[in-house]
């Protein structure tokens, strides 16, 4: 075991902390990956304050992964010591179920192993994320960085990003196609860069006047305040598809009105959405669907279009020090769009603890 540097909440309530934890050595089909940016997902918040469920304490957060290889195993063949990598919000899977083997990972029928707040499959270790030095991770789960995208910003398009791209490609969204986003922020303003770039018209729907400007710069073709009800009547049965990213409860009528005959709704964001009316989807075949991540063939598939594409997540730089008031401003909405640690920052740090299992 190898002895790393990193930040964990030790309970629900305690702000995140230097602490010390234990990687597995490096075994024949696995990478090691020196971590040289981790992104901050709102789920990296959900998960540290125990909000989804009991959380497996210490947690050190982070699933936004990208770095270089530091080591490999005898039998890996895709990666070699200096290449670029990035770890996501996975780090296995059984493998074997009919999920896994269409590489839809993130389905897994016998559940998928999350990059932290999981136990690993063979030892029941805690899995640890991004928010630490070093991670070991099996090749099979190691994604390929393209060397032309800046490095920092790709962070983010390991959850944001493939939580965008996997609907739009399952969809077939591309040219001739009407999409609407929901919701601007560290997903929405990744929805507008990818469909935008697959030939959609893209509409950005906001709460906020001050928001359309954002969004037209990141590429959207329009924009509607959801608010103003004149406008969201004007575009009623406008479009083929729409994402919602809000986080938090809301109605759905008011979007589906918006669709097309045969639209589909796809929620990437609230756990609890209200107001589907039966009504809205019969009387226009409309459907609402849900959307988790991408598999790991579907996530290279986004990295190498983002590559094509030249697109990155907007960011802003933070040292793994400023993670707690980092949290607080993202609950306050206050970050455009995506914090990235910059891992550097946690060299020299006080070890802390040391994690137990």
């Amino acid at each position: 075991m190898t002895k790393v540097s990193a930040y964990a909440a030790q309970n629900a309530s305690s702000p995140l902390a230097p602490f010390e934890i234990e990687r597995r050595e490096v075994g024949p089909t696995d990478v090691q990956i020196e971590i040289l940016y981790s992104g901050v997902c709102h789920s990296d918040i959900h998960q540290a304050r125990s909000e989804w469920g009991p959380a497996l304490y210490p947690i050190v957060p982070g699933h936004e992964i990208v770095g270089r290889v530091t080591a490999v195993g005898g039998q890996v063949g895709k990666f070699k010591v200096g290449d670029l990598a990035g770890v996501g919000c996975m780090v296995d899977s059984c493998q074997h179920c009919d999920s896994c083997a269409e590489g839809l990972e993130q389905y897994c029928e016998n559940g998928n192993t999350q990059t932290y707040n999981s136990r690993e499959r063979e030892s029941k270790a805690l899995t640890f994320g991004g928010y630490s030095t070093s991670i070991v991770v099996r090749e099979e789960f190691v994604l390929r960085v393209p060397e032309s995208l800046d490095l920092k910003a790709v962070a983010p398009l390991l959850c944001a990003g493939i939580t965008m791209y996997s609907p739009l490609n399952h969809w077939k969204i591309g040219a001739g196609h009407k999409v609407a986003i929901v919701g601007l922020g560290g997903l929405g303003h990744m929805g507008i860069k990818l469909a935008a770039a697959m030939g959609a018209e893209v509409t950005m729907f906001t709460t906020s006047q001050g928001k359309a400007d954002d969004a037209l710069r990141l590429g959207a073709h329009h924009v509607i305040i959801s608010t103003d009800r004149a406008a969201m009547k004007a575009a009623r049965a406008s479009f083929d598809f729409i994402l919602s990213t809000v986080p938090t409860t809301h109605d759905l009528n008011p979007y589906l009105a918006t669709l097309k005959r045969d639209g589909h709704l796809v929620i990437v964001g609230a756990i609890d959405p209200v107001g589907v009316h039966g009504g809205q989807l019969i009387v226009q075949r409309r459907s609402v669907s849900g959307s988790n991540i991408g598999g790991i063939h579907e996530t290279q598939q986004m990295l190498d279009f983002c590559a094509e594409h030249g697109i990155v997540s907007e960011v802003e730089m933070i040292d793994m020090q400023d993670i707690n008031a980092a949290y607080e401003r993202m609950l306050k909405n206050d970050v455009k769009y995506r914090f990235v640690i910059d891992m550097a920052s946690l060299k020299g740090e006080p070890k802390g603890e040391s994690a137990a299992d």
